[in-house]
């Protein structure tokens, strides 16, 4: 009897339920039993660290460097991520053999009914560059204190007072069936994370049999965003420090690509858009456009300002 196809994730109960879509989609496109399909956890040290923000101890390898070195070694066949986790610059031993449709995009505040509602001086539990940044820009009075953890433990910190109010993904409250919590943000208002809402499956890239597995439940659209989006990342040499916001998506089938650089206090931002039918292309040719017109305080996260 065949072994089953190993699918490993991170243990939270987002990633689970993201690792059982992917499962619930491979059965079906290719007509198995979802037994046929094994979710392996694997205990990250992001998962493990939950008292600091993520950009003091590793930044984003923290979510992926376990889940690298089981699919590398082949205790795992394939590794399920949210997207927007995972490094711009990966092992070349592995490939995104798949992005999933991607999720709602955009962010949910959780603690007001909106930015203007907040009370003055309010605390904003984040440790995301992007999210306190952008707050900072639109309400300067707001207090940054850090928050971690999954969804249930932050809503958790916000009841017991450590912050006023906290944003998360409306794609990962949907996925816990938990749309209803909060109000959704505009992206006019939040230019989302790069990747934001993508879900993106890995697999050695020596192994054929697994990408063409994997493959068949490609989103092409998706896909194309999102690599867009992490290709201006990539030509920003953005880090996890870098507060930077990107969105692609595709009108009359062209990619109209849109990002957003901040100072890490919100100050200062700069902001564009680009259209055009290689997002590759589109994502570097944009990047150039953000750093010639960044000021120096926004040009102080990215890597790319030095070469401007």
């Amino acid at each position: 009897m065949a072994r089953p196809f190993r699918i490993g994730t991170r243990g939270s109960p987002l990633a689970l339920t993201q690792a059982n879509l992917a499962r619930s989609l491979l059965a079906a496109a290719h007509e198995r039993d979802a037994s046929a399909f094994e979710i392996v956890p694997i205990r990250t040290t992001g998962d493990r660290v939950q008292d600091r923000p993520l950009a003091e101890i590793g930044g984003k390898a923290l979510w992926t460097k376990e889940l690298d070195r089981a699919l590398i070694e082949g205790e795992i066949d394939c590794a399920v991520h949210s997207m927007k986790d995972v490094e711009t610059i990966r092992p070349s031993a592995i490939v995104i053999a798949a992005i999933l449709e991607r999720a709602d995009v955009r962010e949910r505040l959780l603690g007001a009914s909106s930015i203007e509602a907040l009370p003055l001086g309010a605390a904003i539990g984040t440790s995301s560059p992007r999210r306190a940044a952008q707050m900072r820009r639109m309400r300067p009075d707001l207090r940054i204190v850090p928050l971690r953890g999954n969804v249930d433990t932050r809503i958790a910190k916000l009841t017991t007072g450590e912050a006023d109010a906290t944003l998360l993904a409306a794609a990962g409250l949907e996925r816990l069936g938990r749309g209803e919590v909060g109000v959704a943000l505009p992206i006019e208002t939040m230019l989302p994370a790069p990747s934001q809402g993508a879900i993106g499956i890995e697999v050695r890239a020596s192994d054929a049999d697994a990408r063409a597995l994997v493959g068949a439940i490609d989103h092409a659209d998706t896909h194309a965003c999102v690599m867009a989006e992490r290709a201006l990342l990539a030509a920003l040499e953005a880090d996890c420090h870098s507060p930077v916001a990107a969105h692609a998506r595709f009108e009359g089938g062209v990619m109209v690509l849109a990002a957003q650089l901040l100072s890490e206090d919100g100050a200062e931002h700069v902001t564009g858009s680009l259209s055009g039918h290689d997002g590759i292309t589109l994502a570097r040719a944009l990047a150039r456009d953000l750093i010639e017109r960044a000021p120096a305080a926004v040009c102080a996260r990215f890597g790319s300002c030095d070469a401007a």
